[in-house]
Order: C-alpha cells, then structure tokens, then sequence
C-alpha cells in the first residue's frame, strides 16, 4: 500500500510514532493518527443451472482468469445490496439472496487489506453476460470449476463444493483418512497460489516489492531447500497449505530448518499442518539431516503450540542478526 506523505487534517508532513502498539504514521503538527483498516468487500456465489457463475475479469489484478462476482462496499449501502447489485453490474443477472456463505479476510491483497463477505444467491431475473469490469459470464459445472486466482475466493468454493459432494472435507484426524488431500514437491506452476499462502505468515506483511521479487527468485532457483505443498485431491485441485525445508549442511552433518509453514484457515485444526511436517520429517531422514530447526520467532502462539505438540523442543541456540 502506498504511504500517505501529508496529513489531511492540517497539511504538515507525516511522521511516525507509536500508537496502539503499532508504529504508525501520525502528524506532530495536529496529532492526526493514520489507521489503515480493512476495506470490505462482497463475493457472490450464484447458483444456476447446477453450477456456478463466474466471470473472466477485464482489468487487472489476474485479468483475463475467472472468478467469483465480487466488489467492495459503497458507504451507502448494506453487504446484502452491495451483492445484489455486484451480481448484476457483472454478470447480467437479478439475484436473491439465500444466505451467508462465509466472512473471510485478504490481509496480502491485492491491492489493499480486506475483508470478504460471501453470500450464495439465486438468479431471479435478467440475462447471463459479461458487464462492468466483467469481459464474460458463465456457468462452470463443479467437474469443470477452474482454479480461481484469489484465495478467498478459493477457500469459498472449497466448501461450497464440499457441502454438495464435489469436494470432500479434509479430515481432522486419521492417518487413513488422508486420502482427501495430498502432500507433494512444489511444482514451478505452484508460485502464485503459494506466495498467496507466504502472505498470511503475519511475519510477512511487512515485506516490500523488492523483498518480494527475491522470494519470487529464490523459489525458481531451489537451492538450498525443497517447498512441500497440501493439495485436494478433487477437481479443481486447491493449494490449502505448504511448507519449505531449508537444509543446511556442516562438516560433521547436516540439519533442516523449517522457516515458513501456512495452512488456509479454513483448513486449519483439520490436520494439514500435521501431514506437512511429516513429510518434511520423511525427507529429512531420508537426506540424513540430524535435526530439524523450526523459526519459532515467526509463529504465534497457536503455531508455537502446533510444534510443541509436534515434538520440537527448545533449543539453546545463539544467533547474530544481520539485517
């Protein structure tokens, strides 16, 4: 997100200080504090002739992909009506609400902080096209639903399919019961939904477009570490959580280090998080590794007690920060 540069209460330039627990931007002039809250928008999911509708987008961020029907709320208006009338600016058609399908958050974008609001509806009027922002409108059956580039909107089809059939629920437990999901090498094509993962890390919220492009050149050169993913079995196949081994050789042997690990949080508690590790630990006996490090300075409190859990213990470590 772009800073502001002067204050608009009182036109002097901004600084920064300490509010809240947070160093934001805030004016010493006036005392004018600038809070960056979420933006909310809606996303719509209407049923029609056994399927979905989506549209294939006009303008940037993933122009051309299709997606949910979705936009942000005016001032003006409820969520319920900013849906309604998002449905029919995008695809033509008059929709009535059913019901809340879901509240999820978009923390990394793009372009700015949100907060998404989904609703299933159902066609009560109008004609199917493309409109707006929209370049087409159609229905996608579950067997040929493609992968959606937002991740809200992702995780909203997951269980909106899931609820019909189309996609089963990742168990929470049951070594068994995996077969729902699988675990993997990261495949090259795997980059955007993986970095949309990278930036629910609340660790990662403070990296700035160069940061970005180094983690976008390390992920393509793969030295030094293997990225492991979760993935649904079912069509369309969904990223719902990775991890990365970062190994580190020494004379004497060698130890993995694991730095990054985020599940969708929809997919959370339901034993993703496990499975990963598994297979990082899988890998690590087979590489002869001694030990595996995790960052835990990066995880919250829940994270923290997942790798308790895990077995990982702490360890007296010493460390000097470079940068």
């Amino acid at each position: 997100m772009r800073e502001m540069v002067y204050c608009p209460v009182c036109g002097a330039k901004l600084g920064r200080r300490e509010d809240g627990g947070r160093l934001r931007q805030a004016c010493d002039s006036c005392g004018y504090v600038h809070y960056v809250n979420p933006v909310p928008a809606v996303g719509i999911l209407i049923e029609h002739e056994g399927g979905v509708v989506l549209i294939q987008r006009g303008q940037p961020p993933h122009q051309g992909e299709w997606t949910l029907p979705s936009g942000f709320i005016e001032a003006d208006e409820s969520a319920e009506d900013a849906a309604v009338r998002e449905a029919e600016e995008e695809t033509g058609l008059k929709v009535e609400i059913l019901e809340l399908a879901g509240i999820n958050s978009f923390p990394e974008g793009p372009p700015t902080s949100g907060i998404m609001i989904f609703f299933r509806a159902r066609p009560v009027g109008g004609q199917l096209q493309g409109g707006d922002d929209a370049l087409q409108a159609r229905v996608f059956q579950p067997e040929d639903m493609p992968l959606l580039p937002f991740r809200t909107h992702r995780e909203i089809m997951a269980e909106w399919l899931a609820r019909r059939g189309g996609l089963p629920e990742v168990p929470s437990s049951g070594e068994s019961e995996r077969a729902d999901f699988i675990i993997r090498p990261a495949e090259s094509t795997d980059f955007d939904e993986i970095m949309a993962l990278l930036a629910l890390i609340p660790a990662n919220r403070d990296l700035n477009p160069d940061d970005w492009r180094e983690v976008n050149l390390r992920f393509r050169e793969s030295a030094g570490f293997e990225v492991f993913v979760a993935q649904t079995r079912q069509p369309p196949p969904i990223l719902i959580g990775f991890t990365v081994l970062s190994i580190v050789r020494t004379l004497t042997g060698g130890r993995g280090f694991i730095n990054d690990m985020a599940v969708l949080p929809s997919y959370q508690r339901r034993g993703v998080g496990a499975a990963l590790l598994e297979a990082v630990v899988r890998r690590a006996g087979w590489l002869n590794l001694r030990s595996i490090l995790v960052n835990v300075q990066r995880a919250n409190e829940r994270a923290r007690a997942f790798y308790a859990a895990s077995g990982f213990d702490e360890e007296s470590t010493m460390r000097v920060k470079i940068r």
